[in-house]
């Protein structure tokens, strides 16, 4: 198991991590975290004391390192990263569109890569977060990052390739519906639910209708058929293309 975590990047995703871990009662052990965002750090020092913030080196000289950058940042920051890095350690990039080839030419030739896409629910322990192992990855390091991300929810392994995928999909998933599911929420409360009661009938109304369209084995349009009543069903057709259109265009940028 890795002794110690270097986050570079203080950011949401980091927050979602140490949540996670904190909410699971699993929080690694040794938890380094850098930022140029010294109120970044601060803010997540102050959540849990059990971390601490140090610099750049000291947060890439650790056994397992995430990099928890948006795409630019961490193209400028990999050349700053590459002398700290230990030879046994593991970079899991947490970056879209940054391949594996890139991070090893701006790392100066380090091999021992990842690349993940986490989401928001690892907050809960509810996470699906894939990953890619770089080839020559050893079984070890791999058991070792998977066990790290265990109490945070799925891991599973996944192809480079499909990297920008699950980042449209399942990382950036979550925004597409919670909106929509808050004002229903928002609504049952408008219409008499007492707030905890509005919470649970929704949680309980969309896990049951996920599970219907998705594991049911019904075909779709038997799905769409088992509400008489579909409020919305002139605007669904917008609905799609709005999200055809939106997804599209963010799966091309990110594969460019």
């Amino acid at each position: 198991m890795f002794v110690s975590i270097g986050f570079i990047g203080a950011g949401r995703i980091a927050k979602i991590m140490l949540e996670g871990w904190t909410r699971a009662g699993a929080l690694p052990g040794s938890i380094v975290l850098y930022d140029q965002s010294d109120t970044a750090v601060r803010s997540l020092v102050t959540d849990d004391p059990s971390v601490r913030g140090g610099t750049l080196a000291e947060a890439a000289g650790c056994d397992l390192i995430f990099g928890a950058l948006h795409p630019p940042a961490m193209l400028e920051a990999l050349p700053a990263i590459a002398p700290a890095l230990k030879a046994d350690a593991l970079f899991c990039s947490l970056a879209p569109k940054i391949k594996m080839a890139t991070l090893r030419d701006k790392l100066g030739g380090f091999a021992r890569l990842a690349r993940m896409n986490p989401n928001a629910p690892s907050i809960v322990n509810n996470g699906f977060n894939p990953v890619a192992f770089a080839d020559g990855v050893p079984a070890k390091a791999r058991q070792d990052l998977l066990a790290v991300m265990a109490p945070l929810g799925q891991t599973p392994e996944v192809e480079e390739h499909l990297i920008e995928t699950y980042a449209v999909i399942s990382a950036m998933g979550p925004t597409y519906f919670w909106f929509q599911f808050d004002a229903v929420r928002h609504l049952a409360e408008t219409f008499g639910l007492a707030p905890e009661d509005a919470r649970k009938t929704v949680a309980a109304m969309l896990h049951g209708a996920v599970d219907t369209l998705l594991t049911s084995g019904l075909p779709e349009d038997k799905v769409m058929d088992l509400v008489p009543v579909r409020p919305m069903a002139e605007d669904e057709p917008a609905i799609r293309q709005m999200i055809d259109d939106r997804l599209t265009a963010m799966f091309a940028k990110l594969k460019a």
